[in-house]
């Protein structure tokens, strides 16, 4: 009775997070703010509790996790309409980076060192800080940037260009195996693949980590690469 117990409490905390996080949006996952980050957490530990109690009656964490998510509901729609509780439960952008100068202060407020917002900033393609204007710490936790104005990539309509539509490519290698759906879906097959493996100097999809064929069927290949290879410019 115990183990059923917990397999039925185990499906219903799943059937009831599934639910919530449906009722709360995908912003629940994607763009957490403070105060949804907190809900998540908490909504999950209760799950968890529910799941493995097996002494009390499980409408009681049941009822919470409803509460919570019916709190954050509100909370959200309340932010909606009102931008002063939006700036007090949200929270407000912060000014970490402008025009050559780093603001160490507001780095402190939001948590992070120059360490961090270096990362951060190689993550989002800037290894030099003169190729940014301005770098601000957004309510939910990411940095976004402005590039400078000589870094920032030229735009095909600053020279009156219409280029060709880019499409979304598909891997037909991952990790020495040929995803044969993938590769249908191209219109392609494994002969096709495996000569233009050889063309590019490569025996077997068992060599390749990655490969990826666009609309144009021009074949991207990423080999294996076994050996690792340290990175010391940034300690």
């Amino acid at each position: 009775m115990d183990m059923l117990k917990v397999v039925l409490s185990a499906l219903g905390s799943i059937l009831i997070l599934f639910l919530l996080t449906k009722l709360m949006g995908d912003k629940q996952m994607s763009q957490m703010s403070m105060f949804d980050y907190i809900t998540g957490i908490t909504i999950g530990s209760i799950a968890a509790e529910m799941a493995t109690e097996l002494e009390g009656s499980p409408f009681h964490p049941m009822i919470a996790m409803v509460i919570y998510g019916l709190t954050a509901l509100a909370i959200s729609v309340i932010t909606c309409k009102s931008l002063k509780l939006r700036k007090a439960i949200v929270g407000k952008s912060i000014l970490l980076y402008d025009n050559g100068v780093v603001f160490k202060k507001n780095l402190s407020k939001s948590r992070i060192d120059i360490t961090d917002f270096l990362t951060q900033c190689r993550i989002a393609g800037y290894f030099n800080l003169s190729e940014i204007q301005t770098a601000i710490m957004e309510q939910n936790g990411r940095i976004s940037f402005l590039p400078a104005s000589t870094a920032r990539p030229v735009n095909p309509k600053d020279m009156s260009l219409s280029p060709p539509q880019n499409y979304i490519v598909t891997n037909v290698i991952l990790d020495g195996h040929v995803i044969k759906q993938s590769l249908a879906s191209t219109g392609k097959n494994e002969v096709w693949l495996n000569e233009q493996l050889r063309e590019q100097g490569f025996k077997s999809a068992r060599d390749i980590f990655l490969a990826t064929c666009d609309n144009n069927y021009n074949l991207a290949v990423y080999p294996i690469v076994k050996d690792a290879k340290k990175l010391e410019n940034f300690e």
